[in-house]
Parts: C-alpha cells; sequence; structure tokens
C-alpha cells in the first residue's frame, strides 16, 4: 500500500533528498510543494491545506495548547538558527547592551513567532531583561498590514499594541519612531556599511557561540507537522516520515563531509564547515528527541512564561508517540 500526501516546505539543503526523491518514505509517494515559509505557515494555520508541513515551532505549540488538534507534530526541525544576530537597533536609541531596551520601544512582526519567543527568552534568562519591561510593537517588516495568524490572550503585564496603517517596522525603526526590532529577517534599512539600523550584537558569532558553549541550546524555529485524521488512519506514517526526514537530513551531512570542493558557493565553507564540528559535533543539526531535549523544554518553558501557552506544554503534547522512541537494535 502506498499513501500519497502533499508536503510544503522550503528547499533546505537537508530536505533535498527528499525533493529530487533521492530518498522515498517507505510506503509513501510525496507531492513535495516548494513554498515560502510564510505561505506555508499562514495556508496551513488557517486552511490546513497541505498533509505533511513545515510549520512555526511557536504556532504549532499556540496551537495545541488551545485545543487545536488538527496537527500531530514529528520531531524534524527542518529550521533552526542562533537568534542573536537578528535584534537590530537605531544608533540614536541608545541601546548598546541588552539592558538598555528597558522601557523601550520594540518592534516584532507577530508576538508570538518563533524568533522572538526564542529571543525574549534569552533576554530574560541571561540578560536579566524580562517581555515585561518593554513597550511592544506589532506590524509588517517591510509590507503594511500584518497580523497575528493565530489569536492570542496575553497577560495585562505585556504592553503591545499594532503600528498604525500603511507603516512599516523597517522604516519605523530607521526613523527613530521604534527604538529597535526583533526579527526572523534583516530590515532593509539596516546597511552594512552605514545607515540608523545596527545590529544589538554587532560581534554576534561571539556572542552566539558563548551561549552554545554556556547552554548547549542550538535554537529550533520550525517542525514538521502531520495532519492528525491521516496519522490516527495510518498510525505509520509518522515514523516512516521522521525516519524519511532523517535519511534526506544525512545524506547531505555526509555530502558536507567531503571538504574538496565547495558544495555551495561558499569561498569560507571549509573553514565554516571545520569550525562549526570543532564547537558542535559531527552532528550539529539533530532531529529526534532524546538528542533535543533540553531544547525542546527550554522553549516551551518561554512559551509558558511568555504568556503564549496558558498552560506549560510538554513533549508528549506536541509529537506522535511511535516517533519518541530510540530506534530499535538488530
Amino acid at each position: 500500500m502506498t499513501i500519497s500526501l502533499s508536503c510544503a516546505c522550503p528547499l533546505y539543503d537537508r530536505v533535498w533528498p527528499l525533493y529530487s526523491k533521492q530518498v522515498v518514505p517507505t510506503g509513501i509517494s510525496l507531492h513535495f510543494l516548494p513554498l515560502s515559509v510564510e505561505e506555508i505557515f499562514w495556508r496551513q494555520a488557517r486552511h490546513a491545506e497541505f498533509d505533511v508541513s513545515e510549520c512555526s515551532f511557536s504556532t504549532f505549540t499556540l496551537l495545541r495548547s488551545k485545543g487545536d488538534e488538527r496537527f500531530i507534530g514529528i520531531p524534524v526541525f527542518t529550521s533552526r538558527i542562533f537568534r542573536h544576530s537578528s535584534i537590530y537597533v537605531n544608533k540614536n536609541s541608545g541601546i548598546k547592551t541588552p539592558q538598555d531596551l528597558k522601557g523601550k520601544i520594540v518592534g516584532l512582526p507577530e508576538y508570538q513567532i518563533t524568533a522572538v519567543v526564542w529571543q525574549r527568552g534569552i533576554l530574560q534568562d541571561e540578560y536579566g531583561v524580562s517581555p515585561k519591561d518593554i513597550l511592544w510593537r506589532t506590524g509588517g517588516e517591510e509590507t503594511p498590514g500584518r497580523t497575528e495568524k493565530v489569536s492570542i490572550d496575553l497577560p495585562a503585564e505585556i504592553r503591545i499594541k499594532s503600528i498604525p496603517r500603511g507603516q512599516t517596522l523597517s522604516k519605523m525603526l530607521d526613523t527613530g519612531e521604534i527604538d529597535a526590532l526583533f526579527s526572523a529577517r534583516i530590515p532593509s534599512t539596516c546597511k552594512l556599511n552605514g545607515g540608523n539600523v545596527t545590529r544589538l550584537f554587532e560581534n554576534y558569532q561571539d556572542v552566539e557561540e558563548a551561549y552554545y558553549k554556556k547552554t548547549a541550546i542550538f535554537p529550533i524555529m520550525h517542525i514538521i507537522v502531520l495532519k492528525r485524521d491521516i496519522y490516527e488512519k495510518h498510525p505509520w506514517i509518522a515514523v516512516n516520515l521522521y525516519r524519511a526526514f532523517c535519511n534526506s537530513k544525512n545524506m547531505t551531512m555526509d555530502e558536507y563531509s567531503d571538504t574538496s570542493a565547495l558544495r555551495v558557493s561558499l569561498p569560507g565553507l571549509v573553514h565554516e564547515i571545520e569550525r562549526t564540528r570543532a564547537l558542535m559535533g559531527d552532528d550539529w543539526w539533530p532531529y529526534g528527541i532524546q538528542k533535543n531535549k533540553k531544547v525542546l523544554e527550554t522553549f516551551l518553558r518561554y512559551h509558558h512564561e511568555q504568556g503564549l501557552s496558558k498552560r506549560l506544554m510538554t513533549i508528549n503534547d506536541l509529537f506522535a508517540p511511535e516517533t519518541m522512541d530510540e530506534e530499535f537494535k538488530i
């Protein structure tokens, strides 16, 4: 029996073998839809259009905490990134250190997106800056009119409102109407060779490496979700998809082991591979529950502390139980 499933996910290197059918999930014909992150997240959260898709870790946690059971998670973490590099400030705001963010006006595309959940959590844990210390403003970064894709109900201590109609966060940061911006994307007004906008952590690579050495946390941004009705009819699909995504990622990692030629068009690739391996080991992009337990539990704590999930969600609340066992041994 072969089941046909749609799968919406950007074309990352770690999923390319699935897209090109070098890796085929057992018993599954995967119709891969290489769409943008924003389009996938909106269409899936609002309309559940895809059988399988990448999903914002925060959005999925929020939906599950509200009793939405349309999807079940698979511990495949297609997007991960350190987020110290994506805190931007206006040079005239007086913000030189993380503590200077207290009392400032900070923009973000949505309060609930995964990137800013991590940023707020790291600021509180590492620098003593609480979400209630900041005046939050939400809206489109480059295009006016962005709203929360999932409704949120925040504690009264969180001071938040939308930016004026027709405005964008990128422009408001440049003009000083907001002091800082937390975002997953570099704002267009951030110029590397001048201008009013810069990063809070200009030496972000050093800061992120120090953070990893201290915490062993490589932040998870996105996971893979499967429609629950399909899963309940065919529970075996969850593990077979999980294994296929793992095989796809492992194939990519194996290719990076051969540094005799550049796999992608980056002159410093060999140095970066060697630096990453020295810092994070050979499996620097792990899938599965056991290798990511601390990262997952830290994020779920942040999500609850920031008022997004009304109860503290657990790993068991989110992921298919079949995918949580260690692989069997022969």
